[in-house]
């Protein structure tokens, strides 16, 4: 995913920008003094007597339906537990450093901490989060989707719940596709071009495809689908693959959206509003992007198309009988490992996974739910209609490579994908660079 940004991440709500490198670097110096900084929010100041006083670490919501479930938590718990919220910052980047320069100084307060996906593995090879294996059972773990589980498996343990999920998905104008005479989104790469161009010249629409190819997270997230939709991958468990015929042919497609006139020049430098604002604005046939976008679609300030004219569909693959894949993007409770209430930070992970809790968070908080059952849920279907169209694209996904050297393995693959994308070498090049580039990340992670 942010995860906006890509799926790796901001906050859904989060409308600042940042740049790449900010957004997903591993050093810094992040807030010096953090640990001293106060509790945000309302969650409240001392346990009652003789309970835990849990903290909490999110970065806002707007939406108010955090802190609403935090509310409910503390009035069950009254005398016994109570968690208090510290709002962190909207900025992944920012919010990530932030927790590694406590974590690394040993003077964190936190308990729960609310976090990306892509975090597991940088934050369990150092020891910072709790494995969570026995607390967290395989037969519990069957009822979220499995997707949201591998991403927080590390070297066969599990270090995170999943809390809420994200996923890319096709967007597409389904009145100018049957306007066109297809009844159906494209099911293979091929097909979505020539759909894009039947139904350009048809309605005269400006563009076929609009997606996300500069060079930040996101960026990444795109290159990383084509890739695994032409069945190549980065790594096979510590061996870097991503030089490969398959992972060449994922990088010649994206390429060839630009080369070949589906999509403009400039999706090399866009993101997701920029790509959404193509779309929304009726100059795109076709669209990736990630699930929060759907939502503005209703908002006529946001979008001159209805949303009962868009249709949502997994991406395509390259040939009939690969798999169609999405990056998967999210948050997840991880438990500090220092922890000394870790009984009672985990009773509040129970809760505010559990199915009720879920589902009240999707449908006020607009996010997706981890809990598969909730996809069966008509009240959520209603509330999140993106759940509903999106189905098959979220059932779908697959986590970025998991591994605690992802950030830097990142920022390499960016410069290259971003290089390839705009034909400046050519895709094999980038690969063989890449394969350099990312054996030589995890030589030196081993060797520390």
């Amino acid at each position: 995913m942010h995860s906006g940004r890509g799926n790796g991440r901001l906050g859904p709500h989060a409308g600042k920008k940042i740049g790449r490198r900010e957004f997903i670097k591993l050093g810094g110096a992040g807030l010096a003094g953090a640990a001293l900084l106060g509790v945000a929010g309302c969650g409240g100041g001392g346990g009652g007597a003789g309970g835990d006083e849990i903290v909490f670490s999110f970065f806002p919501d707007p939406t108010g339906s955090v802190q609403g479930l935090i509310d409910r938590f503390n009035e069950e718990n009254e005398g016994g537990i109570r968690v208090s919220w510290r709002e962190m910052p909207a900025d992944s980047g920012q919010h990530f450093d932030q927790l590694n320069t406590e974590f690394q100084s040993g003077e964190t307060s936190i308990d729960v901490i609310g976090g990306d996906v892509i975090w597991p593995a940088q934050f369990a090879a150092n020891g910072y989060i709790a494995d969570l294996s026995d607390r967290f059972p395989e037969s519990e773990r069957a009822a979220f989707l499995p997707a949201t589980i591998e991403a927080n498996t590390y070297k066969g343990k599990v270090f995170g719940v999943p809390w809420y999920t994200d996923a890319g998905m096709l967007y597409y104008r389904q009145d100018l596709l049957e306007a066109s005479g297809f009844s159906e989104p494209p099911r293979t790469w091929d097909e979505l071009k020539e759909m894009s161009e039947r139904v350009r010249q048809d309605s005269g629409t400006r563009y076929g495809y609009v997606f996300q190819g500069a060079d930040y997270e996101g960026g990444v997230v795109n290159a990383l689908e084509y890739i695994w939709t032409s069945g190549g991958d980065v790594l096979d468990g510590e061996t870097v693959i991503i030089d490969s015929p398959e992972a060449r042919r994922g990088l010649q497609i994206e390429r060839s959206m630009l080369a070949d006139g589906v999509a403009p020049q400039g999706v090399s430098q866009y993101k997701e509003q920029e790509s959404a604002t193509i779309f929304l604005s009726g100059d795109a046939v076709f669209m990736r992007n990630v699930p929060r976008m759907y939502a503005l679609a209703s908002d006529p300030a946001e979008s001159n198309i209805d949303p009962g004219q868009i249709g949502i569909a997994a991406l395509p693959v390259a040939a009939e009988g690969l798999q169609s894949y999405s990056s998967l993007g999210g948050w997840n409770f991880f438990l500090n490992a220092n922890s000394e209430k870790a009984d009672a930070a985990y009773e509040f992970i129970t809760f505010m996974s559990a199915p009720e809790q879920q589902k009240t968070r999707s449908i006020e908080g607009s996010v997706l739910p981890t809990r598969e059952e909730l996809y069966e849920d008509g009240e959520v279907l209603e509330g999140v209609r993106v759940a509903e169209l999106g189905r098959e694209a979220i059932q779908n996904t697959r986590p970025r490579p998991i591994s605690p050297y992802y950030s830097d393995m990142s920022l390499k693959m960016g410069t290259q994908f971003v290089r390839s994308l705009k034909g400046e070498v050519a895709p094999e090049e980038a690969l063989g660079a890449l394969q350099g580039e990312l054996e030589e990340i995890v030589r030196q992670g081993q060797q520390q």
